[in-house]
């Protein structure tokens, strides 16, 4: 399996959009620090993932979620956790 994930910053309630094949693997990688485009907004919350059999698709569907069509997908689509969080993105 590939997951396509959307975390979000603690610090400045800023997004990061990624895909991996092993999801817990790289959670705890940002957690850690060990991804250095991470390192300095930790902590993160895993807020949003998707899964796909096919990495190709999964590689697809970050390169929508990064872009403005895809970042407007993911306010919709988490507008319940946006409201409870009162987390405004702004952006990543």
């Amino acid at each position: 399996m590939y997951y396509v994930y959307v975390l979000e910053s603690a610090s400045d309630k800023g997004w990061y959009i990624g895909y991996t094949g092993d999801l817990r693997l790289r959670l705890r990688q940002h957690q850690n620090g060990v991804s250095r485009s991470t390192l300095h907004r930790r902590p993160w919350n895993l807020i949003y993932y998707e899964a796909y059999m096919e990495k190709d698709d999964a590689l697809g569907r970050e390169r929508f979620l990064k872009s403005g069509a895809g970042r407007v997908f993911l306010r919709k689509q988490c507008h319940t956790y946006f409201a409870k969080h009162v987390s405004e993105p702004r952006g990543a």
